[in-house]
């Protein structure tokens, strides 16, 4: 295999927009915990293990920890896809659907929302088998 036929996977977009989803959940999960904190903590060493309390900075430090449980084996199915092959666009759906499903899942999850929030969860869990049982089969 020739190098261009990275350049040529349209996989190569959707792992662009997972990077920009992980930083919108750094960014986030940052941004609550210092309205809540303040600058001051955000800027210093952290060494007294101070955590916020509130619903909204928990929620999207929980959004964001949920979302890197599931990243690794993202970017893995993504770049198995990649260089196996996708003949019948399946891999790609799946793909996707995780990238959408993890956009749906943050205002979800810092609402509150019960059972909708499981139901998109469980769609992006539903695109990464998707995604593997492509590279199985």
């Amino acid at each position: 295999m020739q190098p261009t036929f990275l350049a040529a996977s349209p996989f190569l977009p959707i792992l662009g927009f997972s990077v920009v989803l992980l930083i919108a959940h750094i960014l986030l999960q940052g941004m609550t915990a210092t309205k809540e904190l303040g600058t001051d903590w955000n800027a210093g060493p952290r060494d007294d293990n101070k955590k916020p309390k509130g619903n909204l900075a928990g929620r999207a430090e929980r959004a964001s920890a949920n979302f890197r449980e599931t990243y690794p084996a993202f970017i893995a199915l993504a770049f198995g896809l990649i260089l196996a092959g996708d003949p019948h666009g399946f891999g790609l759906i799946g793909a996707w659907v995780w990238v959408l499903c993890r956009i749906v899942y943050i205002p979800l999850y810092l609402a509150g929302i019960p059972y909708i929030r499981s139901m998109i969860w469980l769609g992006s869990l539903a695109g990464l088998v998707a995604m593997l049982l492509v590279l199985l089969f």
